[in-house]
């Protein structure tokens, strides 16, 4: 029992350096001629503890990373406690930036279910495909994965996979994007904000600085329709992720894998032939 106290007490001394380290860096932004990457305090969190991980420098051990992991699933709970909070004071406020905010999140469907899920299948995902494409996979949406599937579950891992790889390059790519789009003249800066409100405040964050700098005059706009996007998304996208994205994308999944998912051939003595088996 005090052997577990005193990982414990490890795990939690580790976490807090990490936290002080990345804060003391701070967020910052890179010019790079043709748009704006911006880098914040997760994303050097982030990479520290997958470099302390590594097995060969010995810091954490396999034991200690899974009791991590299962903190983590905890954090995740009291976030989205701390959204549904924020529903009352805001719902107002969601009601008066008119159905444009509402309708954006159709676009999680086509992008994550519709188009991402098929070709997740067709690479050869299993069930992880679910939990990797019923949303974009923030601390919310992997909250209603581990309360649904389990942290152990394939799902959980699917969902996991794609909220470090969001973490690591979300904020660059959503950047990135913001700056290419807008700086083809098609869109309007408003419209390009609020498809900035993914669910993220990080890739918000990036984006609408990338907007920022090249539309300044709209500064002030970009900012709001991009932070009332973002509360939308956040607040409604967990209700819709919940009782509509995940059970659609499970069933879609269900249909589609023996359709064109992959399998692995097997010899059949017995018979002479070939058999197929997920």
């Amino acid at each position: 029992m005090n052997k577990y106290k005193l990982t414990n007490v490890k795990i939690h001394i580790i976490a807090l350096c990490l936290v002080i380290i990345a804060e003391f860096i701070g967020a910052k932004k890179l010019n790079v001629g043709f748009g704006v990457i911006a880098l914040f305090p997760m994303l050097y969190a982030l990479v520290l503890g997958g470099i302390m991980s590594f097995p060969s420098l010995e810091i954490l051990k396999e034991k200690e990373m899974t009791k991590s992991a299962n903190v983590l699933g905890v954090s995740f709970i009291l976030i989205v406690s701390k959204l549904g909070t924020m529903l009352g004071p805001s719902i107002m406020k969601v009601f008066q930036e008119g159905w444009a905010l509402l309708f954006q999140e159709i676009g999680h469907f086509i992008g994550t279910i519709i188009i991402a899920l098929p070709i997740a299948v067709l690479l050869g995902m299993k069930r992880e495909t679910i939990g990797a494409t019923y949303s974009i996979d923030r601390e919310n949406n992997l909250a209603i994965i581990y309360e649904k599937f389990g942290p152990e579950s394939e799902e959980s891992k699917g969902a996991i996979g794609v909220y470090i790889f969001g973490t690591l390059f979300g904020a660059i790519y959503l950047g990135l994007l913001a700056s290419i789009l807008g700086g083809t003249g098609f869109f309007s800066p408003l419209a390009l904000a609020m498809g900035a409100g993914v669910g993220s405040g990080s890739t918000m964050a990036a984006a609408a600085g990338a907007l920022i700098v090249l539309f300044p005059d709209f500064k002030d706009d970009i900012l709001v329709f991009s932070g009332a996007a973002n509360l939308a998304t956040t607040i409604l996208g967990t209700f819709i992720c919940a009782f509509i994205s995940l059970p659609l994308a499970e069933r879609f999944y269900n249909w589609l894998e023996p359709r064109i998912g992959r399998r692995k051939k097997k010899n059949l003595d017995n018979q002479g032939g070939t058999s197929y088996e997920k």
